[in-house]
């Protein structure tokens, strides 16, 4: 069927208007999409609650005798005997080893003889200065043989003592083939077996090392350049070994070196920290993580770590302009407006931090809820900023 010109274009008109509308929704969506939308955010907060915060410094150091005394053999020779082993329970004075005494003891007997020799020297020549005596008034001998003896004689007593020096040094070292404790104490280290010979002539072979007592024990534990300010002599430490994992042990810091240990160019400094070992469960050279008690606030305001790092992302609506520049010790945190849909930037002052929670010292008040994270078409997103005052955050 023909139909009239009018009657073909409006039908054609009509034809192309719901692909036409499709096409404007269409368009329309994709704007929108693509526009900011700060007012669809929604935002997890945390409130700014009291609570009792304890900041730490950690560091992982080793276990060891207060005094730990190296056992040497001051002479050379064979190991005749071992007294003592692992473990074994010492006292001062207490025979713990012997050398093969019989170099020593030949020594001894030859330097015996000869202060004897060098005795008998000096009668023989006491003898003969007298006789010089008698001789020279009468003309029987000169001036000059009297000299002479008187000479002799003393070269003689001087020999006795050059061979009695010799004699107490061959008794000495004979008396070193006897090794002693010098110490009350546990054997924690032997070194040495029967029948191996030591050679004491650059160093002193070392035997034994004693513990003097290990149920007090100390630890040395490296902190770093960047906490050392924070560690005081006095602070309460607590500590775990691998030994006992679901056991926490307590000691206190008695000393803050002040020599300083580069390694990898990291700097550190040690910290000496003294522990009760009553049941002598942990051992020299344990390794302990040591947490360092430096600070502690009770009844303390303090937020989540979380809120104080927070960052908005670029599709959030603010309610006044965020700071460019903080002060030390400042934080930048925000809250939210009325609405809930716009972010209220807020300038408060950080404390100490135990690694989750930190102290506000000024800026929010008890109950303020400030934002933690961002919730855009229900996922969370929102990135993190740095560090709060007072400590490493989690």
């Amino acid at each position: 069927m023909n139909l009239h010109p009018f009657m073909q274009r409006s039908h054609m008109k009509r034809s192309r208007s719901p692909l036409s509308i499709a096409s404007l929704i269409v368009f329309l969506a994709m704007a929108a999409g693509c526009a900011p939308r700060g007012g669809d955010n929604s935002y997890d907060t945390a409130k700014v609650e009291r609570g009792d915060l304890m900041q730490y410094v950690t560091a992982s150091g080793t276990l060891g005798a207060v005094v730990s005394v190296d056992v040497g053999s001051q002479v050379s020779g064979q190991v005749a005997a071992l007294k003592v082993d692992f473990n074994d329970h010492v006292k001062k004075g207490q025979l713990i080893a012997e050398i093969d005494p019989s170099i020593y003891q030949a020594t001894l007997r030859q330097t015996e003889g000869d202060l004897a020799s060098a005795r008998a020297g000096v009668v023989l020549k006491r003898q003969n200065l007298e006789r010089k005596k008698i001789l020279v008034p009468q003309q029987a001998a000169s001036q000059l043989d009297l000299d002479q003896a008187t000479a002799e004689l003393a070269q003689a007593e001087a020999t006795v003592v050059i061979k009695q020096a010799a004699l107490d040094s061959a008794k000495a070292n004979l008396g070193y083939c006897t090794i002693t404790s010098p110490v009350d104490g546990i054997v924690i280290s032997r070194k040495v077996d029967v029948g191996q010979t030591l050679v004491a002539a650059m160093s002193t072979p070392v035997l034994f090392t004693i513990a003097q007592d290990i149920t007090k024990m100390h630890i040395s534990a490296p902190v770093s350049e960047a906490d050392i300010g924070q560690a005081k002599v006095g602070q309460t430490v607590k500590f775990n070994v691998d030994a006992f994992a679901d056991e926490v042990f307590n000691g206190k810091v008695v000393q803050v070196r002040k020599a300083p240990t580069t390694t990898s160019n990291v700097v550190t400094y040690e910290v000496i920290i003294d522990v009760d070992n009553p049941e002598q469960k942990l051992f020299p050279g344990m390794t302990a993580d040591v947490s360092i008690l430096v600070a502690e606030r009770r009844n303390a305001l303090m937020v989540s770590n979380a809120a104080l790092r927070y960052a908005p992302p670029d599709t959030a609506a603010y309610e006044g302009t965020p700071p460019t520049k903080l002060s030390t010790g400042q934080r930048l945190a925000y809250r939210l407006s009325d609405d809930g849909k716009r972010l209220k930037p807020l300038i408060v002052k950080a404390g100490i931090t135990d690694g989750v929670n930190t102290e506000i010292l000024d800026g929010a008040n008890e109950g303020t809820a400030l934002v933690t994270a961002t919730r855009a078409g229900g996922s969370k997103s929102g990135g993190f900023m740095g560090p709060p005052a007072g400590g490493q955050g989690p």
